[in-house]
């Protein structure tokens, strides 16, 4: 079976209701939360994914009993800290970030070293940052000082309590502090800079003994831990990291209108909507609920054009950091120059993002000067494409997969994009709903 998609035609007008995935982190975070709560949690519209399945297969190897159905996932917890630590355990990650940095944040009791793998790209990313905070809890790692994958965690009875600061705006080295934490009688302190807050909102609706003060440019977190928390159910909303794909490509279509339905709007993932709307996209939410400690809404999008550069507030990086290879597409389209600023970060994803999205502008024709953590953007309002285009070499990282797809679609050419598998890791069904919307992707 050949792994590379062919777009040859441009997306027609379309006028449709959609539904995205279940949101990939709040999958995750609910996996690794059931696994430590006291009893039988379900999850509804779990995202069935290759990081969501990954974190499936780690649980079950840790002792931890989880039935997938057809509409649900049950699992059974037995309390913090209750894994089954046997000899020999091996962890495979695969393509997850998020499932490697907190699940080792899990296993700060083991008795027994415990091998944590992960796939080519992600065996290339820095685990330095999760490791250091570990270790001052008392855990160990071997071999000693190195930094990525594969690596080996041992834990101890006698964990402490820190006091950390996070200073990067990764939600996933928080989360991994916070998850340590869990384990740990006293109070552990974290001066974090502002990002994404699924797991401080989960902890608040289990109850988990929790406090938070935010500031402009922070948040001082608290948590005491050793408390067990009950079984609980979840109804995961869509993910806004997928919905963003088709809100650009509605966007840069002709004619066109996109309802997603029920997809989370958390304030500390919309970066992209604000980014978006300030470079002068039609974008609405519509019947927006609360729901355990998150929001969720309707979004409505319709075709704009013109469309505007954008000089972008860095106060937005956090928010939309898995969305600006999306964002630089619009910015090929805007009337001006747009600039980004401070993504060093965007180049520790799955594939150094910051570089290949310069790399993809430049094959489009489109003049872009890149640093090592910024980039400008000189857009072309009439952009169209007429030649042949090819997509590879980019480490299999999904989001730069579809971020090409999403491009094809909307200014024309003749495209070869590889790595069709790459989608399995966060969006199986990405070319699904792109077939539903009209596009022909062979």
């Amino acid at each position: 079976m050949s792994n590379y998609i062919k777009i040859e035609k441009g997306i027609k007008s379309f006028d449709k209701e959609v539904n995205v995935s279940g949101d990939k982190s709040l999958s995750i975070r609910f996996l690794l939360l059931a696994s430590q709560a006291k009893g039988v949690s379900k999850a509804y519209n779990l995202l069935n994914s290759e990081d969501v399945n990954s974190t499936i297969e780690c649980l079950k190897s840790l002792g931890v009993k989880i039935f997938k159905k057809k509409n649900y996932c049950k699992i059974i917890g037995k309390g913090i800290g209750e894994f089954k630590y046997k000899k020999g355990i091996v962890l495979n990650a695969g393509n997850s970030g998020t499932l490697g940095r907190l699940i080792l944040a899990l296993l700060v009791k083991s008795p027994a070293k415990i091998k944590l793998i992960g796939d080519k790209s992600l065996s290339k990313r820095d685990f330095s940052r999760v490791i250091e905070p570990l270790k001052k809890f008392g855990v160990s790692f071997y071999p000693k000082n190195k930094k990525k994958l594969p690596i080996f965690i041992k834990g101890t009875k006698h964990l402490k309590a820190i006091k950390f600061t996070e200073n990067k705006g990764s939600a996933q080295v928080k989360s991994s502090v916070m998850f340590a934490a869990l384990n740990v009688t006293d109070e552990t302190t974290i001066k974090a800079k502002k990002s994404r807050n699924h797991t401080e909102n989960l902890f608040k609706y289990l109850k988990i003994p929790i406090s938070i003060r935010k500031y402009k440019k922070e948040d001082h977190i608290k948590v005491s831990g050793n408390k067990n928390y009950k079984s609980f159910n979840y109804n995961v909303p869509g993910d806004i990291s997928s919905s963003a794909f088709f809100i650009v490509l509605t966007i840069l279509s002709k004619n066109s209108k996109i309802l997603i339905k029920n997809v989370n709007i958390n304030p500390t993932r919309i970066g992209v909507v604000r980014i978006l709307k300030m470079m002068g996209a039609k974008i609405i939410f519509k019947n927006i609920k609360e729901y355990k400690g998150e929001k969720i809404a309707n979004i409505y999008v319709k075709s704009t054009s013109p469309l505007k550069a954008i000089n972008c507030p860095t106060e937005f990086n956090s928010s939309s950091i898995d969305e600006f290879l999306i964002i630089f597409l619009v910015a090929a389209k805007a009337n001006g120059t747009s600039y980004f600023k401070d993504l060093s970060e965007l180049n520790q994803k799955e594939s150094p993002r910051l570089k290949i999205g310069s790399r993809i502008l430049t094959m489009i024709g489109v003049k872009n000067k890149l640093t090592n953590n910024s980039i400008k953007i000189y857009g072309q309002p009439n952009l169209r494409l007429d030649k042949n285009y090819e997509v590879k070499n980019f480490l299999k990282d999904h989001r730069v997969f579809m971020m090409s797809a999403i491009a094809a679609l909307t200014l024309g050419g003749n495209w070869k994009i590889h790595d069709q598998d790459s989608i399995n890791s966060s969006f199986p069904s990405f070319l699904n709903i792109v077939r539903k919307l009209g596009g022909q992707v062979n």
